[in-house]
């Protein structure tokens, strides 16, 4: 099987590596899911979906669990953080200054998708920036 990079494939998630987790990729290729692009617990044998981010020259393969580009994420970062806030009352005190850490830890996304799904809740005046927190308008 040709596999291409952005192609939805079907994964099995396997051991736990100091570079991230093993997945045998559509049950015949060997591919690799780096830490820093996990963003919820993963279970060595659970089956996800996956999305091939690179082959490298030495043909090893890197899948990201989230859709490739702008367009395919930003609509479920924007969900994400619109539901924090209305579970948290309106605010929540995370903000484009917050460490990585906290913001991987309160919504399960990178800083940097964080950052632009907050930009365009903004953009669309859906939330206000403060100092201190994120409320909902």
């Amino acid at each position: 099987m040709e596999l291409e990079i952005g192609q939805k494939v079907t994964i099995i998630i396997g051991k736990e590596t100091p570079l991230g987790f093993v997945v045998l990729i559509e049950e015949s290729k060997e591919g690799l899911v780096y830490k820093s692009e996990v963003f919820s617990d993963l279970e060595e044998g659970i089956t996800t979906i996956g999305y091939v981010k690179n082959i490298r020259e030495d043909e090893k393969i890197d899948i990201s669990l989230r859709p490739l580009g702008y367009r395919n994420t930003i609509e479920d970062d924007k969900a994400k953080i619109l539901y924090q806030l209305v579970q948290k009352n309106g605010e929540i005190l995370l903000t484009d200054k917050s460490s990585p850490e906290s913001i991987k830890f309160h919504l399960q996304m990178s800083k940097k998708a964080f950052k632009r799904a907050l930009g365009a809740l903004y953009k669309e005046k859906k939330v206000l920036l403060h100092q201190d927190k994120i409320t909902r308008v």
